[in-house]
């Protein structure tokens, strides 16, 4: 895999290749230094407006790589209570963790509350006065700050936009208003954060900067605190010569929102999850067998859907690079998986070289929301995750096996 061809020099001449053999495919590999270099870029970007890091854990999960942010001060933005549990067992500080997330149940709200965490972010009034109820009961005082829905359109993919009027997410701004103006109703907490976060892959820091404007308006009003501004940095995906949307980077974001968030005395939290993880990994996948099929060839590999979904749920562009094939002239490629979908498909109409079966690609951009997103559907064991740190390389998650997949099964018929 040339460097022309991948868009990185991080994974090494054949380590790819020695991998797939030692480990099989389909298979996640990361790089250890690329996951650095993109955390190190955002928090440099954000650290003259004193920001602190929360990465989104979303966005992958795995234990090794909440450990390596956490070594580098990362704080983390969970959604449930199992993403609480694994930032926990990774060795996050409580109170370097905000558990955001449209619906808690009672539940994950006792969860944070005895962990002690820094904040919880609340998206409903219902919401608010659940976690009163179980913080009284424990007789805790959590931060709490109300997640803003502040009716700003974001310029991204429907699936991933989050600040608009329909959205699921957040509190519209009179209500959020009336309960801010009623902060003694809710005794059992200290009201004193606001939340905002409208999408992923935003185009701009425009709308950003909107969204965060009509936040300060309450946060200056309400005396408040904290302002989480939430993340949605974008990502290139096209790195191998296809047309590509010019994208602002965390610097751009930082020096928008600059004028408005400088020399405040407030607590402000960001939230990146895909800008530093997204290209630090690829999804490794081997041709099972090659069609042609109207003009073109078809190559069926070993990935699925099940393994990478982001193609077939949000029609996302991944580059797709062959490994160590010989180019003798390309041609038009569809690469498709094995589920037993029509929709399990990761690439339609790329120029490739002519494929065989055994031949290995590299879907590269792999590491955000791949393997968290991974499913057993088909009853497919999800992948194996390596990590790459120089010279050395460490296994950290197994292959699952046809045995977990009924693991927790009950065998017993009624």
């Amino acid at each position: 895999m040339h460097e022309s061809q991948s868009g990185t020099t991080w994974w090494g001449h054949g380590r790819l290749a020695d991998l797939a053999e030692t480990y099989g495919t389909p298979l996640y590999v990361y790089s250890r230094q690329r996951l650095e270099v993109n955390y190190r870029q955002v928090a440099d970007a954000f650290a003259p407006l004193h920001a602190r890091i929360r990465y989104s854990v979303k966005a992958n999960s795995n234990g090794a790589i909440l450990r390596l942010l956490r070594s580098w001060d990362s704080g983390f933005d969970v959604v449930s209570g199992g993403e609480l549990y694994r930032s926990l067992r990774a060795g996050a500080e409580p109170q370097s963790i905000v558990f955001a997330g449209v619906g808690k149940t009672d539940a994950e709200l006792k969860l944070a509350v005895e962990a002690g965490i820094g904040w919880i972010n609340a998206e409903s009034r219902e919401e608010l006065e659940a976690l009163d109820a179980v913080a009284g009961t424990l007789r805790a005082r959590p931060r709490t700050a109300i997640r803003l829905n502040p009716a700003v359109e974001a310029d991204t993919h429907k699936h991933i936009a989050t600040g608009g009027k329909r959205s699921k997410f957040g509190i519209d701004a009179p209500e959020a208003e009336s309960i801010l103006a009623r902060a003694d109703r809710l005794p059992n907490m200290e009201l004193a954060g606001l939340h905002v976060h409208i999408g992923s892959q935003l185009s701009s820091p425009h709308a950003t900067v909107n969204a965060a404007g009509k936040a300060l308006a309450l946060v200056d009003r309400y005396r408040l605190r904290m302002l989480d501004i939430g993340g949605g940095f974008p990502v290139s995906y096209h790195t191998d010569g296809e047309p590509g949307q010019d994208l602002a980077g965390p610097s751009a974001f930082a020096q928008a929102l600059a004028p408005i968030l400088r020399d405040r005395d407030l607590e402000i939290l960001i939230e990146p999850g895909r800008s530093i993880i997204a290209d630090a990994g690829v999804l490794l996948t081997r041709v099972l067998s090659v069609k042609q099929r109207d003009g073109r060839q078809m190559a069926v590999v070993d990935a699925g859907m099940n393994d990478l979904v982001r193609p077939a749920l949000y029609e996302a562009y991944h580059p797709i690079v062959p490994l160590e094939v010989e180019d003798s002239g390309r041609v038009m490629t569809d690469v498709v998986g094995p589920v037993c979908e029509s929709a399990d498909a990761f690439a339609h109409d790329r120029l490739l070289p002519r494929l065989r079966r055994g031949d290995l690609l590299v879907v590269t951009h792999a590491c955000a929301y791949g393997m968290t997103m991974a499913s057993n559907y088909n009853s497919r064991p999800r992948p194996a995750e390596v990590m790459i740190d120089g010279d050395l390389y460490s296994l950290i998650r197994e292959r699952e096996t046809v045995e977990d997949l009924v693991a927790r099964e009950v065998n017993r018929v009624m």
